[in-house]
């Protein structure tokens, strides 16, 4: 919002973008005494009723494709950011490089199951407090959906007689 710039160019917004691409211009800004151009673009999302501005360095792609990219990294970062919160990457169990890619897969692969879960419980949950009860009571004999659905559920409903885990991916 403070940045000082100079708009140098102004795009022309196809017809077919105009409900969405708001703004699409070449900009100057100044870094450490040189000029740097610079593409803004301002777009609608319509899913979020929200304005979002992207700087880039393309001048090549339409800027419907820009703001794609970007959404589309930030599906990335969030990934990335949960699984640095949730997963314990700072010390790694082995020295190889083998070792640390298995345990970065694993760490995927958890999280992916983690997702699925999540994807199935009626009950709004937030990632890291699912992660946190799954890796809590993994190995007691509960039955892990009727929790996820129903948090206040009595305890004594939820145990499993038969002792046996319910399996994640039955319908």
């Amino acid at each position: 919002e403070n940045a000082v710039y100079e708009s140098l160019e102004q795009f022309t917004v196809h017809q077919k973008d105009a409900d969405r691409v708001l703004e699409d211009e070449v900009i100057c800004i100044e870094v450490k005494g040189s000029p740097l151009l610079l593409r803004r673009v301002f777009y609608y999302d319509h899913a979020n009723d929200n304005i979002y501005e992207f700087l880039s360095n393309n001048f090549e792609l339409e800027a419907t494709a820009i703001a794609d990219i970007y959404r589309q990294r930030w599906q990335i970062e969030s990934l990335f950011k949960r699984l640095k919160q949730n997963f314990p990457l700072k010390y790694f169990l082995g020295e190889s490089q083998n070792a640390i890619e298995i345990q970065i897969w694993v760490s995927l692969i958890a999280q992916l199951i983690l997702l699925v879960i999540k994807g199935r419980t009626e009950h709004r949950w937030a990632f890291s407090n699912l992660a946190s009860f799954i890796r809590n009571h993994a190995l007691t004999y509960i039955h892990l959906f009727k929790f996820l659905d129903n948090p206040n559920v009595d305890w004594n409903k939820l145990t499993l007689g038969d002792r046996n885990q319910l399996n994640i991916f039955q319908t």
